[in-house]
This record gives C-alpha cells, structure tokens and sequence, in this order.
C-alpha cells in the first residue's frame, strides 16, 4: 500500500513524530558538538605543529641563505683585496686575476670589477659582453661608492645579457680609504646557484618556499613566471607586506595560487631579503578532514539503527496520551461530557482534571459572550452614526447600517485596498499613511477627506478610529464616521468671502496680501524674480458722478474681467479697494512684467460703458516694482510700486512707470 505524502507530514508533526525527531536531532547534535570539538581540537593540534614546522624551516633557510651571502661577500672582499695591488697594472692583468679565482664562479655566474667612474675594467667570463659598459647609474654604484661598504643590489636587469639578476658587491678602497671602484659577482635569478636548494625543497604536495627583495621583487618561486615579478600589495596579504618591512613570525593568509595557507617569513638581513615559508591549509587539514569523514558514516549508521528502538519505547510511552487525545475529540464533538482516563501516569490525570473543569467554564463563558455580542449588535445596529470595527490588517469586520447608508457601499465591498480606492486621489496618500501609522502605533486614527460614494457623489467624511487592545494585545479598531460635507462648504465659502471682493470676484487686501507675504517668503527663500503691478484708473470719477454708482461698477466688473485675461494663469488679481487694482507675478522678471503691464494698459483702453448715448471710457496709470530678497516686509515692495503708480500719474497718466531703482 503506498502512502500519500500528506500522511508523511501528519506523522512527522504528531507529538510522537517530534519527539521522536527531537531525540534523533539530540542524538545528531551532542554527535555533532563532539566532532566539532574534536574537530576544533585536532585543527589547533595540527595548526600548532606546522606553525612549528614552517617556524623552524623558515629560519633555516634564512639562516642558510645568511651565510651563503656572508660567504660570498666576505670572498669578493678578499678578491676586492688582491686586486688592489693590481690596480695600476690595466685591464688585461685585472682580467688574469679573475680567470684566476674560477672557484668563484661556483658561487657566481659572472665577476666584474669598475672604477672609480663605473666604467667596467674587467670581466670573466663574459668580458666581450661587459666591454664599454657604464655602471655610475647603477643605484648600488652608487650606494658602494657612498657607503664604501659591501652591498647586495636589487633585483635588476643585466646590462649585457639582459637577464633578471643581482649583483654582490664589495668596494676596492686605498691605503687612505678612498674609493677607486668595485668588485662584484653576478647572480641569475633564474637557474641555479644560490636558490638551488629551494628548488630541492619540499613541503608536502603544496607547500612551497619563496625569496623576495625588501622592494617588492620575488627573488625565487616555484613558478618560474613570478621571478622578477612584483609581489601583491598589502590589500592581498597583509603579512607580505609586514615581513617587507622588517617584521619576522607566523601568520595565515591568502596565496598567488588561491586559499589560505599558514605563512611564515624570516629576514635575510645581509642582503636585505625576506624569506616566506607556505603551507596551504588544505594540506595541513586534509587527514583530520578524512578522519572525519570516516567517523561520521559510523555516526549515521548508527543513529539510523536507534531510530527504531527510539520509536517503539516512545509508543508504549504515549499510549495513554492518545487515548486522551481521542477522549477530548469526542467531547468536542458531543459525544462525551468530560474525559476519564484509567492510567498511572499521574501529570495525564492531571491535565484530564483541568480539561473538565476549563471545559465547564468555557461553556458558561460562551453562553455569556453570546448575550454580549447581542446586545452590541443592538446597539451598534440602532445608532445613527456610522459605526465599523477592522481587524489589525485594517480589513473592516463590521458596519452598521447607517454606514452603509452613507457610503452606499456594504462590508463585502470595504476591504482595505477597496475602501482606499474609494478616496480622493489628492487625500488618499495621507489617509494611508495616518492609517498606517496608527495601526503601527495603536494612536488613535482622526482625518478629515473628501470620499466618492457609490453613485458617484462627493462626500467630506471625518473619521475616527480607536485601537482595542486587551492586555495590551491589539484586536483591532473601532471607529465613527460623519458627514461633514456641509460643515466643510460652509467654511470654503467663508474663506472665500474672507479674501475675495463680492463686487469683481478678484481678491481683496487681505487675500491679496497673504499671497503677497508667500510670494515674499519664497523670494527670500530661493532668490526666484517676482514682480508687482499696482494701478488706478484715470477719469473714473466722471463715470460715477454722471452715471451712478451702478454704471461704476459695471466699468470696474468689466476691468477686472479684462485684467483677469491678460495676465497668467498663475498671477493673482486684486482689487485693492475704489478703483485701485493690484496683480501679483510670481516667477516673473521685471522686463516680463513691464511688458505685461503695457498690455493691460491696452487692453483697458478698449473698455468702454454707456449711459444715456454717452460712452465713457478709463486709462490706467501702473507702476512697476519687483520683489528684492532684501525686502524684510510687504510694505516695501508695495510702497515701491505704489511710488511708481503716482509718478505716472504725475506724468500725465495712461502710462506705465517702473520703480527708478528698477527701471
């Protein structure tokens, strides 16, 4: 019989399922800390040995290579010494003393001797190479003929041959000790010679020796390709670059040829060297890795074999469980009235006891939550304001009628992104957010925005929300929702009858001057040019007197029209009080607003009213100022315009003026 999957999971999630795999994962755990720790113990075993091991390999072969470059100076000071009885005899007898010290040349691929010039005397055996060649720009020319002490250069590249060498060299000096030139030998960096033994050298599989200048230069590598390279910088291996310094021990890092490997560095003091000893952690932990790995099939194995053990002790141990489990299953279901158990484990018994009697108390506590939520049905159902209750992801639960009345919308419609659809677009982030916030931090829920019921129709709501939280645990929100549609008219209307002339439809002082301190604001803020227009109208008063008040204010209706044209959508229009008019230009220069201004005085000219077959027409005389970010209040733009709106007055009227200091 195959089983389904699902059958599988149920098993595994019963309380014998887990705590049969709560005592396999035990067993695997304290295994599992074991080999760790045998793990970790044998890795620091392991790890101190062959920090040992590469301590002492890397100081003997600094040690070894020390010597071999004592030896090999101390044999050119001894030549350097010969020939200094030589030196007035030429080329030719320096070049015989050098073929007669061949033995040098197992220790050397080339001898040379320079003068006090760097003009190279003599050399075996590659003289034909070496003849005509200068040294003085060699760096350890000069540092021998500075110091007058032996030195060991620099990697470098060979003049004659080319090749990647260094040269040891020892100063030939006077019975007065002054400098008369060098004697040097030549070493190849590759093949051979001083680093013959490093190639010999073996450190297991992977492990490898290599020696460097103090500069940065690979003197020798197993890889053929790095000699004469340039060793990684400080970002790759942070101890390279120590040891480069001066510092010699140990240390773990990464290597050219990839991973980690225990590293330790020694200093060739003589020839200002550095010696580095690798061993590739891979290496060094390969037998404890193996070790490992047959230990731990041995594990497995065995805790398969206890598994089914585990699982018939753990049976026979919860037999009596799963006859109270069945017990309470059947007074769930009405066919039992309380669970009797006939075992002697006694913590069953006692969790028998106190289902019975929690079982009791939980059917009086639902009789009596059933009268409660009654009687709030009532209540909310009854109320006139809208009323609903969310849960904590703000999906609304409940709405009582009057709610529903008012939205036009029931609850199956009010999930959270339904109800936000519903909003404003121009309000709707912020009742998200303010909602949001709320619900996050359990503060009461208060906005105010314009709502689309179903129809279509408009609606200003104010909506309040209250968290309901027992033992400080959060169950959700209880809110009330009213219509404040009218409230809101009311209030626009009384703003804009606050601001606007009843007469024109222009705005009065005071809206004018609130947009005029804003304008002002940003000016200040920003540095952005605006601009102010003030103007009067010339032979008004004719109009009135002979027409009445009537046909005035048919002519100011008529301005105020034209103005509202000329300008742009963003100015605003005013009238100041009589026949004074005002226009505000944000974002404008003042040669754009001079312009404007010649239009308007245009524009206006073509006005005209009748009365009684006589026309009547007005000019206007306007003054010109613009907003300065030096300007602290209104009053000072205004007096400037307003200076300016006089002085076309005074210069004849139906002109435009701008403010002296702009114009």
């Amino acid at each position: 019989m195959t089983l389904h999957p699902s059958t599988y999971v149920k098993t595994l999630l019963s309380l014998k399922g887990r705590l049969l795999t709560g005592l396999a994962m035990t067993w695997l755990v304290v295994l599992a800390l074991l080999l760790g720790f045998g793990w970790q113990s044998g890795e620091s075993l392991l790890e101190a040995s062959n920090r040992a091991h590469l301590r002492y390999e890397a100081r003997l072969i600094a040690d070894e290579l020390t010597g071999q470059v004592e030896s090999r100076l101390q044999a050119l000071q001894r030549l350097a010494e010969r020939l200094q009885s030589q030196q007035d005899q030429g080329g030719a007898r320096l070049g015989d003393e050098l073929r007669g010290n061949d033995a040098l040349l197992e220790w050397f691929d080339g001898l040379l001797v320079a003068d006090a010039v760097g003009d190279i005397q003599a050399a075996w055996p590659d003289r034909r190479r070496f003849q005509g060649v200068a040294i003085a720009d060699r760096d350890y020319f000069r540092h021998v003929r500075a110091f007058k002490r032996p030195h060991v250069s620099e990697p470098i590249r060979g003049k004659a041959s080319g090749a990647p060498l260094v040269l040891f060299a020892v100063p030939r000096l006077d019975r007065a000790g002054r400098f008369e030139g060098l004697v040097g030998g030549v070493l190849r960096l590759r093949g051979g010679g001083l680093f013959e033994r490093l190639d010999r050298l073996r450190l297991g599989q992977e492990g490898f020796a290599a020696v460097m200048s103090a500069s940065g230069t690979f003197l020798f590598h197993p890889d053929r390709d790095r000699i004469f390279s340039a060793v990684p910088d400080a970002a790759f291996n942070p101890w390279l670059e120590l040891a480069l310094d001066g510092w010699e021990g140990e240390g773990q890092g990464p290597v050219l040829s990839g991973g980690d490997a225990y590293q330790a560095y020694r200093q060739i003091w003589p020839a200002d060297w550095v010696v580095g000893v690798a061993l590739p952690q891979g290496q060094v932990m390969a037998p404890l890795q193996r070790w490992l790995e047959h230990l731990g099939w041995r594990v497995l194995l065995v805790t398969a074999l206890m598994l089914p053990l585990m699982s018939w002790l753990l049976w026979l141990a919860l037999r009596p469980l799963f006859q109270l489990e069945r017990q309470i299953e059947a007074v769930g279901q009405g066919r039992r009235h309380r669970v009797a158990l006939s075992t002697g484990m006694q913590e069953l018994r006692q969790v028998a006891d106190t289902f019975n009697r929690v079982e009791v108390e939980r059917g009086k506590a639902l009789a009596q939550l059933r009268d409660r939520q009654a009687f709030l049905d009532a209540i909310l159902a009854s109320s006139p304001v809208g009323m609903f209750v969310t849960d904590t992801a703000g999906h609304i639960a409940f709405m009582n009628a009057a709610l529903v009345e008012l939205t036009g919308y029931d609850q199956a419609h009010q999930r959270q992104h339904v109800w936000l659809g519903h909003i404003h677009p121009d309000d709707r982030q912020s009742a998200l957010d303010l909602w949001q916030y709320s619900m996050a931090s359990g503060e009461d829920f208060l906005q105010q925005f314009r709502y689309y019921r179903k129809g279509g129709d408009l609606l200003w709501l104010e909506v309040h929300a209250s968290r309901v939280a027992i033992d400080g645990e959060t169950l959700g929100f209880v809110g009330t929702v009213k219509d404040i549609t009218e409230r809101r008219e009311e209030e626009a209307l009384r703003q804009w009858e606050a601001e606007h002339d009843p007469l024109t439809g222009l705005l009065n002082r005071r809206g004018f001057e609130r947009r005029l301190e804003e304008t002002l604001a940003d000016c200040r803020k920003t540095g952005t040019p605006s601009s102010l227009i003030l103007f009067d109208l010339d032979h008004f008063k004719p109009i009135n007197d002979e027409g009445g008040h009537a046909l005035g204010d048919e002519m100011l209706r008529r301005i105020a029209q034209v103005v509202s044209w000329e300008v742009r959508r963003s100015d605003y229009v005013a009238r100041q009080g009589g026949d004074e008019f005002a226009v505000l230009l944000p974002s404008c220069t003042h040669a754009q607003a001079s312009r404007i201004a010649e239009s308007l005085r245009d524009a206006v000219r073509e006005v005209a009213v009748s009365h009684q077959g006589q026309e009547y027409r007005v000019t206007l005389s306007l003054g010109v100022a613009s907003l300065a970010e030096t300007d602290q209040r209104i009053a000072e733009v205004i007096g400037r315009a307003d200076a300016a709106s006089y002085a076309a007055k005074r210069q004849g009227r139906d002109r435009v003026v701008a403010h002296p200091a702009e114009a």
